[in-house]
């Protein structure tokens, strides 16, 4: 009945009993009541009622569990305010440490990571210890900002403070320095671990995979397993990315394997995952077959058939999945951006406009730099280097570098198009935005070639030789038969060099016979 009593007045407006408004009763009874009534207010009109009640008693003032309440619901509830939060917990001297902890934690819900860093900061600066339970999430604050100079501060308070040991502390260090490109500061943490779960292997593989040290990523599997450690979820889709990023369908039929054997459930992201590693290996059909097999798929399945079907060359089947899916699931930019390289592939340049037009009036996507640079190849690769220069000048924001060499790559491919001289405009912006990158002199220095000028060409490779640039030998390779071969440009030392120059010398007449490409140069640095 006493409960019955707390409770019936919230649906009066009411949130208290009305003996407590009188100072009836003692202390600990009003503060039960109040710990009581945490549990059913659904508002922060229902809240800011309590807040003032105890602001009223002096409850407040000497109680520091009432504060952290009050703060874990502003912080964390659907119905909360951040601000009202912030503003108590500062102006608050009784906050402990989970206090700040559920501050922390609401900034960090709400993608608000400079704010949740600028709360810790505040803290400290208090004196309040943190604990635990605060570093993961001022951590991985300072990953999603890449600020990895405060985050080895944080590192080092969690370390004066004798929780840096703590394993869901380490791995947050660990994606920490991956994710900012130190992978030596995140092996250095991993090796530092007394004890891992598979939560600590995973993040130190996926940091060698999204760094494309894939001969370390595999390194540590054999250590994970090794160690007894089970592979999760989590572990096969970093292993498929893996494998996509290498190419290495051998690799990806080794982890579908190991998923089968080990009976795993196939979720929507890990069916995803795999969709993705066949078609990224160029195995389309396996793709497709996946694809069907998937009871559900989202938005991200869809898109990497898309863009799977776009990069090899197949850009009407690629339109055709994005017809399927536009009709039951709303695209992406991912989606909008597989499309555009297929209408890229096919010389479906009016398509391309229509896509882009939809993108972002249909669908209300801003387009990213990615999208910009997808047009201006839907253009140039189709000789439109007019239109496409256009465009970029109609762009509302400035192009970067990749936009640049689009338009530049056009204009060696159509060289005998360029008349109104664009190739130096492009030229001349990208070496402006990246004077420093090898790979630019080297293409104006080959376009100068091809054209016969050949001081000119002289003139970029003499600055190359002055900054000390040097160009990065290509380098590809392919899977046969299990085995992966690497080619080098300039290297005739492979077992069959032979057959293959041969084939490529037959490939390239065939080419210029049939007007595919008009550059022996061209053929090469592809």
């Amino acid at each position: 009945m006493r409960r019955l009593r707390i409770v019936m007045p919230i649906t009066h407006h009411c949130l208290l009993p009305k003996s407590s408004y009188h100072g009836k009763g003692p202390n600990f009874s009003r503060k039960h009541q109040c710990l009581s009534l945490f549990s059913f207010i659904s508002s922060m009109r229902q809240l800011l009622q309590i807040h003032s009640y105890l602001l009223t008693s002096g409850l407040l003032s000497s109680d520091k569990f009432l504060v952290s309440e009050i703060l874990r619901f502003c912080s964390l509830h659907p119905s909360g305010d951040l601000s009202h939060a912030r503003a108590l917990l500062f102006r608050s001297s009784s906050a402990m440490s989970s206090s700040w902890n559920h501050v922390i934690r609401g900034l960090c819900l709400n993608s608000l990571w400079e704010e949740a860093v600028a709360v810790f900061l505040e803290m400290r600066r208090q004196g309040v210890t943190p604990n635990e339970l605060t570093y993961p999430f001022v951590i991985k604050s300072c990953a999603e900002f890449s600020g990895v100079c405060i985050g080895r501060q944080v590192h080092a308070d969690a370390i004066k403070n004798a929780v840096a040991s703590v394993v869901y502390v380490g791995n947050t260090l660990m994606h920490l320095y991956g994710t900012c490109g130190e992978n030596t500061d995140a092996r250095r943490v991993f090796d530092g671990m007394s004890h891992r779960t598979v939560v600590s292997w995973n993040t130190i593989l996926s940091v060698y995979v999204y760094s494309l040290m894939m001969g370390k990523a595999l390194e540590i599997l054999d250590e994970m397993m090794n160690n007894g450690c089970e592979c999760d979820q989590t572990t096969y889709i970093a292993l498929l990315s893996a494998s996509a990023l290498m190419g290495s369908l051998a690799l990806g039929r080794w982890v579908h394997c190991q998923i089968i054997y080990r009976r795993e459930e196939v979720n929507l992201k890990l069916g995803t995952a795999l969709v993705n590693m066949y078609a990224k290996c160029g195995s389309l059909d396996l793709a497709v077959v996946m694809f069907e097999r998937m009871p559900e798929k989202n938005v991200w399945t869809w898109s990497a058939m898309i863009l799977a079907f776009a990069q090899n060359g197949s850009a009407q089947a690629s339109l055709d999945f994005f017809e399927q899916m536009n009709s039951s699931i709303k695209p992406n930019s991912v989606t909008f951006l597989g499309v555009l390289c297929a209408c890229s592939h096919a010389g479906l340049i009016d398509t391309g406009f229509g896509f882009f037009h939809d993108m972002i009036h249909l669908h209300h996507i801003q387009p990213e730099m990615s999208h910009y640079s997808a047009m201006v190849d839907v253009l140039g690769r189709n000789g439109l280097l007019v239109e496409a220069y256009g465009f970029i000048k109609s762009m509302p924001v400035e192009p970067d570098a990749v936009v640049w060499r689009t338009l530049l790559g056009a204009c060696q491919l159509h060289r005998t198009r360029d008349v109104r001289g664009i190739g130096e405009t492009a030229k001349r912006n990208l070496l402006t935005l990246e004077p420093s990158r090898c790979g630019n002199y080297v293409m104006v220095a080959n376009i100068y070639s091809d054209n016969g000028s050949w001081k000119e060409a002289a003139k970029v490779r003499s600055i190359m030789k002055e900054e000390g640039m040097k160009k990065i030998a290509g380098e590809s390779c392919i899977e046969v038969s299990g085995s992966n071969h690497r080619f080098f440009s300039g290297d005739d030392s492979c077992t069959n060099s032979d057959r293959i120059f041969q084939l490529l010398d037959w490939l390239h007449f065939h080419m210029k016979k049939h007007d595919v490409v008009g550059s022996k140069d061209y053929v090469q640095s592809q």
